[in-house]
């Protein structure tokens, strides 16, 4: 029994990146209705952030994201970092959710612009 040439097809990529000497994982799960972002330094998940663009936003050229702590310590870093990482990917996969997995040693500007760059080499959207 094959299975069918209908069932979605889960895409997936993981890389691991250097960081400012920090190692650093990516993996980035395409679901239907949202991509999973995983960014780990711990090689754990960490804490979990639901990133989901504002349907309410009317100008379309700075939508604008709400982010929720699911799992893990709600600071205000957190939803700061979550937001810098995940605008593009909502941006790109036609304003899908985006849910992050963070769990970094490095959270400064200089190491979250890198990690956007490890998160576009994982682009699964």
């Amino acid at each position: 029994n094959k299975m069918s040439s209908a069932e979605p097809i889960i895409r997936s990529k993981q890389t691991e990146k250097e960081v400012n000497g920090i190692p650093t994982q990516v993996v980035c799960t395409e679901f239907s209705n949202y991509i999973f972002v995983v960014l780990t330094q711990y090689g754990k998940i960490g804490t979990l952030i639901s990133v989901t663009p504002d349907s309410r936003s009317n100008d379309i050229s700075t939508p604008t994201l709400s982010t929720k702590v699911l799992l893990g310590k709600d600071e205000p870093l957190t939803h700061v970092c979550a937001k810098n990482l995940a605008m593009f990917v909502s941006q790109e996969a036609s304003n899908r959710p985006v849910l992050l997995g963070l769990a970094l040693k490095d959270s400064s500007i200089d190491a979250i612009k890198q990690m956007k760059e490890i998160i576009k080499s994982c682009q699964v959207w």
